[in-house]
C-alpha cells in the first residue's frame, strides 16, 4: 500500500497535505513521525489532512498534526495552502469567501489567485484560560522564567497558544537557548510556540518562532498574526502591518477588539508523490 500526498509550502513553513475526502485519515503517531523524518520520509512541519466537513455550515474540514504526531489546533500557514488545494482541485472558485473547519473552529478563506489566499483568522483570544497559560487575569504582558532568564511576554490564542516577545536582535544567540526552553514551559499547560518581534516601524515587523512540535521553522502564520495582534493592542503598531519572516513576508491586518484579523500571503505547491514506507512502520 502506498499514500499519496501534495508537498506544499507557505513561505518555507512546509506541509504534506493528505487528500482525505473519501476515505478516513488513519495514521498513527509513529507512521506521522516516520512521514515527516527529512532523511528518511518526505519531512514537513505540519501534515494536513482535507476531510468533509463536521460542521454543516462549513465546506471541508482540515486536520493539522506536527511533525512529532502531537495534533495542532490551527496553522495560518497550513490553511492557505489547503485553501490552494481545494482551488486545485476544482472544489473552490477564486473570489468566493468559503468557511472551512479546522480542529479550533471555523475560518473563512479567499483563493485570490490560484497562488495567493487572504483568510479571516478569527478575534485574537487573549483571555490567558483560552491558551491554556496560568496567569491571574487578562494582561498586556506578563513575566515568566525561562531557564533562570526573567521574560516579558505578550500571551495570545489564534486558535492555538502563542508567547510573544519584542526583542531587539532577532540573532541574539541566547533566542536558540530561550526559544525551546519556553515552548515546553510548564505555565502553558498544552505547550506555546515562542515567538520573538523586533519592530521595524508600525508598519512592519520581523519575526522568528519556536513552534511547539516542530521546532524552528522558516514561517508561522498565526505566529504572525500572534505577533501583530500583541502590540496592535498595546497600541504599538497601525491596522495593516508586514510581518517578515525567514521564509517570507504576510500582511496582517486588524482594527481591533471586536473585530476579526485577517491574514494573506502565498501558497505554493512543490511535488506530488508517493509514500510507500505506509505498511513498514509497525
Amino acid at each position: 500500500m502506498s499514500l499519496a500526498f501534495s508537498k506544499m509550502h507557505g513561505i518555507g513553513n512546509d506541509f504534506v497535505v493528505l487528500d482525505c475526502r473519501q476515505q478516513p485519515f488513519a495514521l498513527d503517531v509513529a507512521q506521522i513521525r516516520a512521514l515527516a523524518d527529512r532523511h528518511t520520509g518526505v519531512g514537513f512541519d505540519q501534515l494536513l489532512s482535507v476531510e468533509p466537513a463536521r460542521d454543516p455550515s462549513c465546506a471541508f474540514y482540515y486536520g493539522i498534526w506536527n511533525a512529532d504526531g502531537t495534533p495542532s489546533g490551527q496553522c495560518g500557514n497550513g490553511v492557505r495552502c489547503v485553501a490552494a488545494w481545494l482551488h486545485r482541485a476544482g472544489a473552490l472558485a477564486l473570489g468566493e469567501d468559503v468557511r472551512i473547519e479546522s480542529p479550533s473552529g471555523a475560518v473563512t478563506i479567499r483563493v485570490l489567485d490560484p497562488h495567493r489566499v487572504t483568510v479571516d483568522m478569527g478575534e485574537p483570544q487573549f483571555d490567558p484560560a483560552r491558551l491554556p497559560f496560568q496567569a491571574d487575569g487578562v494582561a498586556a504582558d506578563y513575566v515568566i522564567d525561562a531557564d533562570g532568564e526573567a521574560l516579558r511576554i505578550g500571551a495570545v490564542s489564534m486558535g492555538n497558544p502563542h508567547a510573544v516577545i519584542p526583542v531587539h536582535d532577532l540573532h541574539a544567540p541566547a533566542l536558540e537557548r530561550v526559544g525551546p526552553t519556553l515552548s515546553v514551559h510548564p505555565r502553558f499547560a498544552e505547550g506555546v510556540n515562542a515567538g520573538f518581534v523586533q519592530s521595524v516601524d508600525r508598519g512592519h515587523l520581523r519575526l522568528r518562532v519556536h513552534e511547539r512540535g516542530a521546532g524552528w521553522t522558516l514561517a508561522c502564520g498565526t505566529g504572525a498574526c500572534a505577533a501583530m495582534a500583541v502590540l496592535r493592542a498595546r497600541g504599538e503598531v497601525d491596522e495593516s502591518v508586514t510581518v517578515e519572516l525567514p521564509g517570507g513576508a504576510l500582511q496582517i491586518d486588524w482594527a481591533g477588539p471586536g473585530q476579526p484579523l485577517w491574514m494573506t500571503g502565498p501558497a505554493a505547491f512543490v511535488f506530488e508523490g508517493e509514500w510507500l514506507a505506509v505498511d513498514a512502520i509497525h
